[in-house]
Order: C-alpha cells, then structure tokens, then sequence
C-alpha cells in the first residue's frame, strides 16, 4: 500500500467492513450477526451501526436487523450521476433503446455478480424490469458470459470450478466445459447470447467492453421477450451492438 503520510483510522476500516458485510448479506443482519461474522467487539459493532442509522445510512428493520437506509441510496445516485463511466455510455444505451426499444442494461462484475450500474426501459407495452443496483449472478445470462470473456482463461477456470452451474431454465447449459466453450466464443466473436437459459421467455445478447482500466470488467447487454427479439433480428442487432463497443472502447 502506498504511504501517504495519513494516520488511518480504524472506525472507518470497521465502518466499510460492515456495509461491505451488509452489501453481501441477502437478508438484514442484526448486531449479534455482524458482531460474529466480522469477529467485532458486540459494543463497537453496536455503536457503529446505530451511528450509521441515526446518518440515515443504515435502517432499522423488523427484530431488530440492519440494512441499507435511504441516505445511501442519495449518495449512491449522486455518485453515479458524476461517473465519467456512467456519463459517457448513457447516450449509447439510449440510442440503443431507439433502435431496438428494448430494456438495454450497463453492468459491471462485483465478485461472482453482474451488478446492474444504468439501464434505459424498454419502451414496450409489456417488458423485463430491472433496477440500478440489482445484483445478477455471474454465471447466468448474457451479460454474465460477456463479462467473465474479459477474464484470463485461468480466472475462468478457476471460477467454474469453485461454482456449480445451474439449471435456471430447461435449457441453461450445466457443462461447464460448454459453458467455458461460450464465454470463449464471446471472447473471440464480441458477443454474447441468452436464448431463454436465464429467463424461460426471455431473451438477451451483450457485448463485452474492453477497457483499458485496471479491475474494470463492464458490459452492456439487451434484454426482451421471445416475441421481441426474434430470431431473424439477432444478426442485426448482434452487428448493430458490436459497433457501439467498438466506439465506447476508443473513449477509454
């Protein structure tokens, strides 16, 4: 770590370990929780988590469990609107939606989930909806094959081997040896496919974005019905998606 000088304070260090906690955390958790999983004084985590609440950062929910106030999620939002990312993709992902009218997503990889950072509705009477934070996983879906293309082959492998892959539909791949044979195609084609392996009724294609910032792994993918992206479209829309990559990857 580089010295800088600052004296670091270890409130803050403790602070950031329970959000990351929380973030992690499908459910609330409750002071004995975070006490035990974090091995934290029960009276520090206590004082803590009630200095969070009472900041609006965290909220109090039903016995006495802890998660995400509102506060953050202003700071949060704030913090996207001033991401030079964010600001810069946006257009794209609108003419996107002119295009297609589908539901169009930015996404990024956060440990094994593809964590939702913009989107642009699908302007279809009838589509997918998804929110700004939702956390997808990794192995599922066309975002998540475009995203784990931009990892070594030893990355992957070594994902896929800690990872059962499920059977989210009839026809989501469980081989992982097919399923490295996908991400791979991804990697050499720029694009990847969801034919109704995520979602039964669901389909969606994305393209990797090949940044040159260090642990930035990010993708946009397209999402809608069967009846929306039929199969004579996906050609278009495939080589339609490869361009804007190939634009936004000049920018950074």
């Amino acid at each position: 770590m580089m010295k800088t000088g600052f004296k670091r304070v270890p409130a803050v260090d403790k602070c950031f370990s329970i959000l990351e906690l929380l973030a992690k955390s499908k459910d609330p958790l409750g002071i004995s929780d975070i006490s035990k999983a974090l091995d934290y004084n029960r009276s520090t985590v206590f004082n803590t988590v009630y200095t969070l609440v009472d900041l609006g950062i965290l909220e109090k929910r039903n016995h006495n469990k802890f998660h995400f106030g509102t506060q953050l999620y202003v700071l949060s939002r704030s913090a996207i609107r001033r991401s030079d990312l964010i600001n810069t993709i946006h257009p794209y992902l609108e003419e996107i939606n002119r295009k297609t009218r589908l539901m169009v997503f930015l996404g990024i990889r956060s440990g094994m989930r593809a964590v939702i950072i913009d989107k642009v509705n699908s302007t279809f009477d009838i589509s997918v909806m998804s929110e700004v934070g939702m956390r997808i996983p990794l192995l599922a879906g066309a975002g998540g094959k475009a995203l784990l293309s931009q990892l070594s082959d030893d990355e992957i492998d070594k994902i896929l081997s800690k990872n059962e892959l499920k059977k989210f539909t009839p026809v989501s791949c469980t081989d992982k040896r097919q399923y490295k044979s996908m991400i791979l195609e991804t990697r050499k084609t720029g694009i990847a496919f969801d034919m109704e392996e995520y979602i039964e009724g669901i389909r969606a294609f994305a393209v990797p974005l090949n940044f040159s910032r260090e642990n930035m792994v990010a993708a946009i993918w397209v999402v809608g019905l069967r009846d929306q992206i039929k199969d004579e479209q996906i050609g278009t829309y495939s080589t339609y998606l490869k361009s804007i990559a190939d634009k936004l990857e000049t920018q950074f």
